[in-house]
């Protein structure tokens, strides 16, 4: 699931979101992220991109007057401890491996500042090199994290309520979004700005299965969608008309949608 959204400054930038078939085992974390400088004498083309792209700020003692600072704190939480090994956090992220310079860290400078692995903003080797721009990736393994999942990745544009002069209550207050001329340019030309897969159907409880399809009968009821669409005028299901050929099925076809159930709690008291 992926929401496209406009900096202040008119830049497009997406949130994405991605649900894994195998999920990422705590030893394979710095095989897909990384927090540290590289090695400069390995990867030149990496090691340009991350000094470019990857260091936050720098804020705090460095700069006082960042965008980040929040009564005199950086909001982000820069710059971060040192690491030797990758580890849970307390939010829900892990924290990721920071070697010091003692312990081989490597450090490099730009200008008026020297900077170490406490100021690199998490990332994807492969990810940087293909786009060559500031891509932050981050992995959500904990129910704490969940505020990104639902929330942060939908939380839309910057909106603003202003008055008008109306004799009318109703119309005296207009709420308004910020747009932006980049972003008047996408939906002008009919971009996607919001997009999600699969396909997540929910399934009443009440609505009749097919009684003539003896391929349907095979499947449970969460299964239906995936060969099935609900007409809504005729209620009914229909086999779907787009997806893969069902081998030994003729006519049967089948995509990723995915159906669930609603589930209602009850509560008994005796």
């Amino acid at each position: 699931m992926y929401t496209v959204e406009w900096q202040k400054r008119g830049l497009p930038h997406i949130h994405l979101l991605l649900w894994l078939t195998n999920k990422i085992q705590p030893d394979q974390i710095d095989s897909v992220i990384t927090a540290e400088i590289p090695n400069k004498e390995e990867d030149q083309e990496l090691y340009d991109i991350v000094v470019k792209h990857k260091i936050h700020g720098p804020c705090g003692a460095f700069n006082h007057n960042s965008p980040c600072m929040v009564e005199g704190k950086c909001s982000k939480k820069f710059p971060k401890q040192f690491q030797r090994n990758t580890s849970s956090g307390d939010d829900g992220y892990p924290k990721y491996r920071r070697l010091s310079p003692e312990e081989g860290g490597k450090i490099c400078t730009i200008p008026n500042h020297e900077i170490d692995n406490r100021w690199i903003v998490p990332y994807n080797k492969l990810l940087l090199k293909v786009f060559d721009c500031h891509i932050n990736v981050e992995l959500c393994s904990s129910i704490k994290s969940i505020k990104y999942v639902t929330k942060y990745i939908n939380k839309g544009s910057d909106q603003a309520t202003f008055s008008v002069q109306s004799t009318d209550e109703v119309d005296q207050y207009q709420s308004g979004r910020y747009i932006c001329s980049s972003e008047a340019i996408w939906r002008i030309l009919s971009f996607s700005i919001h997009e999600r897969a699969p396909t997540v159907i929910h399934l009443a409880v009440h609505l009749e299965m097919v009684k003539e399809d003896e391929f349907a009968k095979t499947l449970a009821y969460d299964k239906i969608p995936s060969y099935y669409t609900w007409n809504q005028v005729g209620k009914k299901f229909n086999r779907r008309k787009q997806g893969t050929v069902v081998e030994g099925h003729p006519g049967v076809k089948k995509t990723d949608a995915l159906g669930r159930e609603t589930t209602n709690c009850t509560k008994l008291y005796g």
